[in-house]
């Protein structure tokens, strides 16, 4: 293989612009045919998942569907998350501190308020478990982080009546 300081214009269907690569990896054949050559990423083909029995099978598809169903939510409250902390790390009195944090909060309720009420009790603990995932921090520690002990405490009472726990973690 020899890297050609060639230009390859790739396949191009439909509207826009044709994409160009500037120098790539071409391998010859011995007819003498140049053919390029391009690392792509390692797809990983795993065999078709079994159950012992029928309700596993159903089990298994009533997570992956609330999972579905959830990801973008936590997704969404990970960006939101770095972003507030990025948005707090500019900020210098403990007053704005807490206008960021209520127009935050306000932004956030606003957004997906709806969505959230109508989840079912699994969907959320799913929601609580992945928030952890993707952030790397329980539900509980952000909001002692942003709204202290006390309301993280009283929250996480209000959670377990209803059966979640915002300590959990994603296993």
């Amino acid at each position: 293989m020899t890297l050609m300081s060639q230009e390859l214009t790739l396949p191009h269907y439909g509207e826009g612009t044709p994409q160009t690569i500037k120098g790539y990896m071409t391998n010859t054949l011995e007819s003498g045919e140049v053919l390029p050559w391009f690392p792509i990423q390692e797809v990983v083909i795993t065999a078709r998942r079994t159950f012992s029995n029928a309700k596993k099978r159903q089990e298994y598809l009533r997570l992956r569907k609330n999972v579905i169903r959830v990801l973008p939510y936590a997704i969404y409250a990970q960006k939101r998350y770095e972003q507030l902390d990025r948005d707090l790390a500019l900020v210098r009195g403990r007053r704005e501190e807490r206008k960021l944090i209520k127009a935050c909060e306000s932004e956030i309720k606003e957004k997906i308020k709806n969505e959230v009420k109508n989840m079912t009790i699994s969907q959320g603990q799913i929601l609580v478990k992945l928030i952890e995932r993707q952030t790397g921090n329980t539900s509980f520690e952000m909001l002692k982080d942003i709204k202290g002990g006390l309301t993280a405490g009283i929250y996480q009472g209000i959670a377990k009546l209803f059966g979640h726990n915002l300590r959990a973690t994603y296993d």
